[in-house]
C-alpha cells in the first residue's frame, strides 16, 4: 500500500491538537469561551420557555454524539433499525442532511440523487427501507414524514443530539477512539457541549475496540461483511465475504474512501490481506467526476461513496462495494429492550 504523500495543512495540525492539545488549541481557548457562553444562553432560553421543546405523536430516538466528526453514527443508526424490525416496531428516520443542496424538507426515495437529500441518508433508506426525511429543521421533517408514513410508531434521528427543538424520549451517544479528545469545546477542541453524567433516558456506544471515556457503554463489533459489484449493490444484492476475499492479490487495486475517517476503512481492508493503494477523499465527496486516475484497474470503496455513484457511471472498470456489519453487542440490545419497555409499556 502506497498512499499518496500529502503536505500537513492548519487543519491536520488542529485535528491533531483535538486530540492532545497544543499551542494551536491553547490559542483558540477565547473563542470557546465565547462558544460555552452561547450554549449556556441558548440552554437558558429554553429553561425561561423563549425557546421550546417541540412535541410529536411518536417517541424519537436520536443518534448522536458529543464530538464533531464520524464517530459511527450512520452504522449505529442502522444497527438500531434492525433491532427495532426485529422488535416489530415500525420506525422512520429523519436527518439534516449534511452536504446537500438546500435544507428545506425533503422525503427520500431510491431515485433521490445524493446531493438533493445527503448520502448519508440515501444509504440509510437504501439499506434499511424504512421511510426518511431530511431537512435543516429536523421537527419539519418528522412532521412531514409522519404525515406521510402515518402508521409510523417512532422515529429515529441519525444526528440531532443539539438540537434542542426536537424532542427526544431516548439518545444513543456514540463515541470512537478518540473518546472526548482534549476535552475542549470548539473550536479549541471537538466537543460540541459540556461532557456531563449519563443520563437515565441515554445509552452509550462505542464504536472503538474499548471504551474510550469513562462513561458506561457498550463496545460494539465493526467487521466488513463482504463486497459486491457497484452494479449488483444498486440492484440490492447483498456483499459476500467470499467475493472480498477473492479480491486478494488482485493487480492494481485501488482503495478508495469519502469518509471521516479513511484509513480506519483501509486498514479492515488490509487485516483481511488485501493489498491496494489507496486514495482518500474529503468526508461526503460528492463524486461530480470520478477521483481515481484514467487508467485505474479495479476499484474497492464503500456504501457511503457508492451512493454518488451510478454503474453506467464506471463503464467497464471492475468496482466493489464493501459492505459494514456493524452490531452493537447483545448487552446493548438487552438495554434497548429495557427502553422500549418504557417507551411501549404493554398494554
Amino acid at each position: 500500500m502506497s498512499p499518496s504523500p500529502r503536505r500537513p495543512t492548519l487543519a491536520d495540525r488542529l485535528q491533531r491538537e483535538w486530540l492532545a492539545g497544543g499551542a494551536l488549541s491553547a490559542a483558540l481557548l477565547p473563542l470557546s469561551g465565547l462558544y460555552r457562553g452561547l450554549l449556556a444562553l441558548r440552554h437558558l432560553l429554553y429553561r425561561l420557555g423563549l425557546k421550546r421543546v417541540q412535541t410529536l405523536p411518536v417517541p424519537v430516538i436520536v443518534v448522536g454524539n458529543w464530538i464533531v466528526g464520524g464517530a459511527g453514527k450512520t452504522p449505529t443508526t442502522l444497527a438500531l433499525l434492525a433491532l427495532l424490525r426485529e422488535r416489530g416496531l415500525r420506525a422512520g428516520v429523519v436527518s439534516r442532511g449534511y452536504g446537500r443542496e438546500g435544507d428545506g424538507v425533503r422525503l427520500v426515495t431510491r431515485v433521490s440523487p445524493a446531493r438533493e437529500v445527503g448520502d448519508e441518508p440515501l444509504l440509510i433508506h437504501l439499506r434499511s427501507g424504512v421511510p426518511v426525511a431530511v431537512g435543516s429543521d429536523r421537527v419539519a421533517a418528522a412532521r412531514s414524514l409522519l404525515a406521510a408514513e402515518p402508521g409510523l410508531q417512532l422515529l429515529v434521528s441519525d444526528d440531532g443530539l443539539q438540537h434542542w427543538r426536537l424532542p427526544r424520549s431516548l439518545s444513543l451517544l456514540v463515541f470512537d477512539e478518540r473518546g472526548l479528545g482534549n476535552g475542549r469545546l470548539l473550536p479549541a477542541g471537538p466537543l460540541r457541549q459540556p461532557p456531563a453524567p449519563l443520563a437515565a433516558d441515554q445509552l452509550v456506544v462505542y464504536n472503538a475496540p474499548q471504551p474510550s471515556t469513562a462513561l458506561p457503554g457498550f463496545v460494539a463489533e465493526r467487521r466488513l461483511a463482504g463486497a459486491v459489484t457497484l452494479a449488483d449493490w444498486w440492484g440490492g444484492k447483498p456483499a459476500r465475504m467470499d467475493s472480498l476475499l477473492a479480491l486478494r492479490g488482485r493487480p492494481g487495486l485501488l482503495a478508495v474512501a469519502g469518509v471521516a475517517r479513511p484509513q480506519r476503512f483501509f486498514d479492515m481492508l488490509a487485516g483481511l490481506g488485501l493489498s491496494f493503494d489507496t486514495l482518500a477523499l474529503p468526508d461526503h465527496a460528492g463524486f461530480e467526476t470520478l477521483p481515481w486516475p484514467a487508467g485505474a484497474a479495479a476499484i474497492v470503496l464503500t456504501e457511503k461513496d457508492a451512493v454518488k455513484l451510478a454503474p453506467e457511471r464506471v463503464g467497464a472498470l471492475p468496482v466493489w462495494v464493501v459492505a459494514l456489519d456493524f452490531s452493537p453487542g447483545a448487552g446493548f440490545e438487552a438495554a434497548l429492550d429495557t427502553q422500549l419497555q418504557r417507551l411501549f409499556p404493554p398494554a
